[in-house]
């Protein structure tokens, strides 16, 4: 697989990383060390301890590492929730709401950390 095709596969911009980073080894630096990044698993913590300020601080954490890699799908459903539980912002969603929003996250989390783990076996 090519960091072309990881980016295919996970629904982000391959040209922003392009142009960000410029060259695919550092693309795929960076891509592999998203699988350390620990913001999915502050902001599920969170989520189960329904901890609003840990939830913003995970989906805010999430959501920029993502923007900053071009893992766009990620971060925008990541945004959702930081938006939802920014601090001094009123709620808009209702819990069954956050909970489909968490829900859908942690499906692009997951896709996402498969695809780049499939990447880095075929390296």
């Amino acid at each position: 697989m090519t960091v072309q095709e990881l980016y295919e596969r996970i629904d982000g911009s391959y040209e922003y990383a392009k142009k960000i980073l410029m060259m695919d080894p550092l693309i795929a630096k960076f891509a592999l060390k998203f699988l350390d990044d620990g913001s999915c698993d502050t902001l599920l913590t969170a989520l189960a301890a329904g901890d609003e300020a840990g939830i913003f601080a995970g989906a805010h954490a999430l959501k920029g590492v993502c923007a900053n890699l071009g893992f766009n799908s990620l971060s925008q459903a990541a945004s959702v929730l930081a938006e939802e539980f920014r601090p001094g912002s009123p709620r808009t969603m209702d819990q069954a709401q956050v909970d489909s929003q968490a829900a859908q996250v942690k499906a692009l989390y997951d896709r996402t950390v498969a695809a780049i783990r499939q990447f880095q076996a075929e390296q």
